[in-house]
């Protein structure tokens, strides 16, 4: 491409993804912040329980499946 198509090129980008937000209006960071506050750390979904019961389940039931599991480990 020559100096020309590129500057050709840039021009169109600039018409296609216009450039009006400039700058963030304030920081994002502190938001980040607040939203990981209101999280709870200490709930566990009950699906991971149920997860956690049939893989019990499945050591008590066969047990020679347990090689398999830490080699998927």
């Amino acid at each position: 491409m020559n100096n020309n198509e590129d500057q050709r090129i840039q021009n169109l980008l600039k018409q296609a993804i216009p450039s009006e937000q400039g700058e963030l209006q304030r920081d994002l960071w502190p938001r980040m912040l607040n939203r990981l506050a209101e999280r709870p750390t200490t709930a566990v979904p009950w699906f991971d329980w149920a997860l956690l019961g049939a893989l019990v389940l499945m050591l008590l039931l066969a047990p020679k499946s347990i090689p398999l599991l830490l080699y998927h480990l």
